[in-house]
């Protein structure tokens, strides 16, 4: 796993991206920042894919709406469930089997893209054949974009697991964000998407959670 800053790498060959977002009663959320998603000045070509975890309030209205107007953008819909069933996960799920791009960006709809650059800030490092995963943290003051780069998925499952478990709110919240692990988009290659999805929603408590709490600081502190 390497560090980087976005500035720090460029090439030549463009790769492409689907971006997925899951949201629920977002309505309001979508009006705000679904543009900074669909606005991004990317010429080889992107995709959103929008996954409507059965809204009750006006997100279908506004999602027809941004479709009017942008061609890629994509929206799919999952049904409420009888069970309790771990819903982003399979939320993204739906996402992942929509998309179409080579590299597959989760994200949420409350951290959106700090400028209509990132996605060519993302595609030189996406480009290198040895970086499976990118887990990216925006710093809140400036906009910039600080990487950590991962070759293997397995190595990230100890940041995702924290950042995702199923009784956390693990997006939010700005002090040592990075040390704690708690990345605003993770891009994965397509072909691993599923891998790294498995280590989303898990119910981790206690001396467990404790434990990936002191491994994640450790790691993204020597790193």
């Amino acid at each position: 796993m390497t560090i980087y800053n976005t500035q720090e790498m460029t090439t030549n060959e463009h790769p492409r991206f689907s971006v997925v977002l899951a949201v629920s009663d977002n309505s309001q959320e979508l009006e705000q920042h679904l543009p900074a998603f669909l606005e991004q000045d990317y010429e080889p070509g992107y995709e959103v894919v929008v996954v409507d975890e059965s809204s009750t309030d006006d997100t279908d209205d506004v999602l027809t709406r941004f479709k009017n107007q942008f061609a890629h953008l994509y929206t799919t819909f999952l049904p409420k469930p009888r069970l309790n069933i771990t819903r982003q996960r399979l939320a993204l799920t739906i996402g992942v089997k929509a998309a179409k791009y080579e590299w597959i960006i989760f994200a949420n709809i409350n951290n959106y893209p700090p400028s209509s650059e990132w996605l060519k800030e993302l595609a030189g490092f996406a480009e290198d054949t040895n970086t499976m995963m990118m887990l990216g943290y925006v710093q809140p003051k400036n906009g910039e974009i600080r990487l950590q780069l991962f070759s293997n998925i397995e190595q990230a499952q100890t940041i995702i697991k924290k950042a995702e478990r199923k009784r956390s709110n693990g997006h939010k919240g700005h002090w040592l964000r990075y040390m704690r692990g708690k990345y605003d988009f993770l891009a994965v290659r397509a072909s691993e998407a599923h891998l790294a999805l498995r280590f989303y929603e898990q119910d981790i408590r206690g001396i467990q959670l404790l434990s990936l709490r002191f491994k994640t600081m450790f790691h993204n502190i020597f790193h």
